[in-house]
């Protein structure tokens, strides 16, 4: 009976923080598309915009790094806490007059959001390690894929909502909307998350901030390829082209990307059943070679396709949407894999340095992009895609691989 009791209140937990992760993408997504559409119709080019969240990229590497550090002292529930009221801080932050709306602002705007959603983020990730009984993995497995997918698809579900709010009720009454429904989930939080949820038994020094596994090590330098492969098309390149080469007016883009981001997100959720879980295997470095490897070969494919002159549009839509399984694959084995190597005893310090290095990863594949795509076009995006791809597959060779089971006694 006691144990029901100590599970049942882990499954409270674990849903209330999934709900606030939920509740806190939702607004990050519809912020995203708010800004995006909101100096688009002020006349900025793609480049410009994305350029407005330059600093929510760097920002997310300091933070996820701090923030691990700071986590693992005052504890998971304090850094998630801080986040969301951070993020309803931003919000506020765009609702002064249109005049002093300017490019600086916005960006301190998102800088500070950007702090906002990594410190959430790793406070998520990290806090199911504490949930979750140590041995058993292929529940850890499910719990991640569920969270890591829920958030993606309801960042999708973020950028339809941002451009619904804009076009129903305008830019500032969409922040003011969202700021205030963030603020009731903060004060739920505030009342109901466990207090002392992530606190580390030995208090980190602050030299502690650089993991000490080797795995972990590794794991970060891959995922930090994967977001770069990610981004350097996805960011800047691929809108531009779609609208500018293809022609695709501003709703047709935002919904293609939309809906990839939905997919995504939709196909990470249920990434342990095409890794192995329902034949009880989980997944190793062996498994983030291969994954790695076989996404590797899809943008070189479409950068080779579009040299040679086929059909764009099919080949993109089509291409992409292939590129994004996989990918969601990877994300999905990546951040089973990142939790499951944490120590429990800090386990935010380990998972920030990761989230650390996924925040580099978009941070480069931000600034190749628009650099990329200027110089050289989509292809070539492309192209630094799978040549990143492949990086990761040969970084993950280092990851720990399983066991191979002893034969048995010859009959």
């Amino acid at each position: 009976m006691r144990a029901m009791r100590t599970l049942s209140q882990d499954v409270r937990q674990y849903l209330l923080i999934t709900g606030n992760y939920w509740a806190f993408t939702l607004t990050d997504g519809a912020l995203r598309m708010l800004v995006v559409l909101h100096f688009h119709q002020l006349g900025y080019s793609p480049l410009q915009v994305a350029m407005l969240f330059l600093f929510y990229e760097v920002f997310g590497v300091i933070t996820n790094l701090v923030g691990g550090w700071l986590g693992a002292r005052i504890g998971l529930n304090r850094t998630m806490n801080i986040g969301l009221a951070l993020q309803v801080v931003a919000l506020s932050m765009l609702l002064v007059p249109a005049a002093a709306l300017t490019v600086p602002w916005v960006m301190a705007a998102q800088a500070l959001s950007g702090i906002a959603k990594d410190l959430n983020k790793m406070s998520a990730k990290s806090s199911i390690k504490l949930l979750v009984p140590g041995e058993a993995q292929g529940t850890l497995y499910r719990w991640v894929a569920a969270l890591t997918g829920s958030k993606n698809a309801l960042k999708g579900l973020g950028f339809f909502l941002g451009g619904a709010l804009l076009t129903w009720v305008g830019f500032r009454a969409s922040v003011a909307a969202m700021a205030a429904a963030l603020a009731l989930v903060w004060v739920a939080s505030l009342v109901l998350l466990r207090r002392d949820l992530g606190k580390a038994k030995h208090k980190p020094r602050f030299r502690d901030l650089l993991s000490k596994s080797r795995a972990i090590n590794i794991l970060s330098a891959a995922r930090m390829c994967l977001f770069g492969a990610r981004d350097v098309w996805f960011v800047v390149a691929l809108p531009v082209f779609l609208a500018q080469s293809l022609g695709w007016d501003f709703w047709r883009v935002g919904g293609f990307l939309a809906a990839w981001v939905i997919g995504y997100g939709v196909v990470q959720s249920v990434a342990p059943k095409f890794t192995g879980l329902r034949r009880g295997a989980l997944p190793d470095g062996r498994a983030a070679f291969g994954w790695a490897a076989v996404l590797a070969g899809i943008p070189a494919m479409l950068a080779a396709m579009l040299s040679a002159a086929f059909p764009a549009g099919v080949v993109l839509v089509v291409g992409l949407l292939v590129f994004g399984v996989l990918f969601a694959i990877n994300s999905s084995l990546h951040s089973y894999l990142i939790v499951s190597y944490a120590s429990e005893d800090g386990v935010s310090l380990d998972v920030g340095f990761y989230y650390m290095a996924n925040a580099l990863g978009r941070l480069m594949g931000t600034v190749l992009s628009g650099w990329v795509f200027q110089v050289a076009g989509l292809a070539a995006c492309l192209a630094v895609s799978a040549l990143l791809l492949a990086i990761a597959a040969l970084v993950s060779l280092g990851l720990p691989r399983h066991a191979a089971p002893r034969p048995g006694p010859a009959a």
